[in-house]
């Protein structure tokens, strides 16, 4: 993705902070030392998934994003929130839950939301590992094609702001 937003003269340079199987109380964990660090002028957030996977409670997850909008904001850098979406095998109850936490920070906070990066990703076997929750290799380059997209989207609605 870094590649092709260079062959598109931009000059945003991208910073994977991502740890595998990290929780947005790991994430939380580590993202003021992130900001100091790399004074980012936008941060995407991806995470919940796994905090969800281990059965978390709603409102921990919640908190624990709201926090890090807020770190975020502080540090004068806009935010990005990914939708995320979990299987149905953990309720109807706990998963609509889950899903609504992400547009109602994007509401309650104004923040920016990215539909889940493994709508079609996900539907398609061909494209998952045999847990059918985490995408194979083959999926990467769609799926940097569908995240590249929106973050295009968001540029250019902030390029006046």
């Amino acid at each position: 993705m870094q590649q092709k937003f260079y062959e598109e003269g931009n000059s945003i340079k991208l910073i994977n902070s991502s740890v595998s199987g990290d929780t947005t109380g790991g994430g939380l964990g580590r993202l003021a030392k992130n900001l100091k660090k790399f004074k980012p002028d936008f941060v995407l957030i991806e995470l919940g998934g796994n905090d969800a996977l281990r059965g978390y409670s709603i409102n921990l997850i919640k908190s624990n994003l709201e926090k890090m909008i807020a770190l975020i904001k502080q540090n004068n850098s806009k935010v990005l929130l990914m939708q995320i979406r979990i299987p149905p095998n953990y309720g109807q109850k706990y998963m609509l839950a889950f899903e609504k936490i992400y547009k109602d920070l994007a509401l309650s906070e104004e923040v920016y939301l990215l539909p889940f990066m493994l709508e079609e990703i996900g539907i398609n076997s061909e494209l998952m590992q045999p847990d059918g929750i985490h995408p194979n290799k083959k999926a990467q380059s769609l799926i940097a094609k569908d995240v590249k997209k929106n973050i295009d989207k968001f540029l250019l609605i902030n390029q006046s702001n």
